[in-house]
């Protein structure tokens, strides 16, 4: 793979500039909460990310990164595939015409620098948060180079999955996320998402993020998630050489 980086990420894009060696170890976090930042609180799946991340890094010596989707001002899809699959290309329209939307920093850290990608989402009526679609729909480019080109620009990657709610439907929210990345390229470990959540009936979500403080499950699953998603990736690795 290429290993070059230059200082437009435009230019990385197009010539898809990729930072994975045979070496790396590269995980990046996503987290796809949307909070008030005049208005903090904690979150559950924020905070289970950044267990992960650290577990990856002290326990593996990874390189991590977290994108935060709320800090980044990005544009809606314009839907260009639904007029002519042609128009949806790859850079993604919006990338061209816009060099600082905030897409252009995704598509680099999952596309070009991640080797493992580990997304974090609450679960929002039996969903994934809209931040979470919203990035989706902007990915729809990346797919796309699949359908009119043949040409699978995620290869030999590796993505996991948490998911918190103070409502249950963890298993549905899992199945959509699993779908949709292995459908961009993605490989899924054994085991690949964690789930918590305190069920229907339990209103006093001011109690969320203290009671997943306590829970040790959650922290044993988390760096089994971390460990699994490591271990395929060793394997892959190896294959691919």
């Amino acid at each position: 793979m290429k290993s070059s980086k230059s200082k437009d990420p435009l230019l990385d894009l197009r010539e898809l500039n990729y930072q994975t060696s045979a070496a790396s170890l590269n995980v990046l976090g996503i987290s796809t909460t949307n909070m008030n930042s005049k208005l903090t609180r904690p979150s559950t799946s924020e905070n289970s990310l950044e267990m992960a991340l650290d577990f990856a890094k002290k326990e593996f010596g990874a390189q991590t990164k977290m994108i935060k989707l709320r800090e980044l001002d990005f544009r809606h899809c314009e839907g260009n595939y639904s007029r002519n699959s042609k128009a949806c290309t790859w850079p993604c329209t919006i990338s061209e015409d816009d060099a600082n939307d905030g897409m252009n920093e995704v598509y680099c850290e999952m596309i070009l620098w991640a080797d493992i990608v580990l997304l974090a989402t609450p679960i929002r009526w039996g969903n994934p948060s809209s931040l979470y679609f919203k990035m989706v729909e902007r990915l729809n480019c990346v797919q796309n180079q699949i359908t009119l080109h043949d040409k699978v620009l995620i290869k030999n990657k590796v993505a996991g999955f948490i998911i918190t709610g103070g409502q249950d439907n963890v298993q549905h929210v899992a199945g959509d996320l699993q779908m949709f990345f292995s459908q961009l390229g993605f490989t899924l470990p054994p085991f690949g998402f964690v789930g918590w959540s305190r069920g229907w009936t339990a209103e006093d979500t001011e109690h969320n993020f203290e009671e997943l403080q306590k829970s040790s499950y959650m922290k044993d699953s988390i760096r089994k998630l971390v460990k699994g998603s490591v271990d395929l990736l060793k394997v892959i690795k190896r294959s691919s050489l």
